[in-house]
C-alpha cells in the first residue's frame, strides 16, 4: 500500500510539471523545495511526504491536497 501511495504521488508530480512543461529545477524552485527533496519523493526515499510540501505543491500549482492522499 505504501509502494503504491508513493506511485501515486510520483505520477502527480510527474503529471503536474509536464502538463506545465517545466523541469525538475523549474520546478522546484516554483514549489520553493529543494531539488533533493524532488529526487528522493520520485525514488521513493521519502516515503511519508509532509502536509507543509504537500501544502506547498498544492497552492503553487492550485490543485487541492487530497489529489496526494486519494
Amino acid at each position: 500500500m505504501e509502494s503504491n501511495q508513493n506511485n501515486k504521488l510520483e505520477k502527480k508530480i510527474r503529471s503536474l510539471s509536464t502538463k506545465l512543461e517545466l523541469s525538475q529545477d523549474e520546478f522546484t524552485k516554483k514549489v520553493d523545495i529543494a531539488y533533493i527533496i524532488l529526487t528522493k519523493i520520485k525514488m521513493g526515499v521519502i516515503k511519508n511526504l509532509s502536509v507543509f510540501v504537500m501544502a506547498k505543491i498544492s497552492k503553487a500549482f492550485e490543485v487541492d491536497v487530497d489529489d496526494f492522499i486519494k
